[in-house]
């Protein structure tokens, strides 16, 4: 059986598309199209930008979009290439639940400063009251 890339070159060859264009149309650098021809997938972005580069590829080539894909996820998870991405999957994660985390001080910092700004209008009324009447309360 034909390895993925194999496959991408080929048709890429037989279609006389150039690498060069390629990269000019998807705006993927050649090292990164080579890397996807070679099958070296750990070489590649990881996650949606790996998707997005097979996509941009077969657009630029005007292969269909849906087989290719499918044959992509199936060589990528034989190559094990994605599970490299795990530990980074993880710390996204992580970062993500810890940024979410700090709502309830956001929220008391923001209720702070309300109380602050709203005290100075007051203190602000005051002084203005005092100053155009000599006194607080007519």
């Amino acid at each position: 059986m034909e390895r993925f890339g194999d496959e991408l070159r080929r048709e890429r060859e037989r279609r006389q598309v150039s690498m060069e264009r390629v990269s000019t149309e998807t705006k993927v650098s050649l090292r990164h199209l080579e890397a996807l021809e070679a099958g070296e997938y750990g070489e590649l972005p990881g996650g949606v930008f790996r998707k997005g580069i097979v996509r941009g590829y077969l657009a630029a080539v005007g292969l269909e979009e849906s087989p290719w894909i499918e044959r992509f996820e199936a060589s990528l998870r034989e190559s094990g290439a994605d599970s490299q991405n795990a530990d980074w999957t993880e710390f996204a994660e992580n970062v993500r639940r810890n940024r979410s985390g700090g709502g309830q001080k956001t929220n008391m910092r923001w209720m702070g400063v309300g109380s602050m700004v709203t005290m100075l209008g007051v203190l602000g009324w005051a002084v203005w009251k005092f100053a155009l009447h000599g006194r607080l309360i007519q």
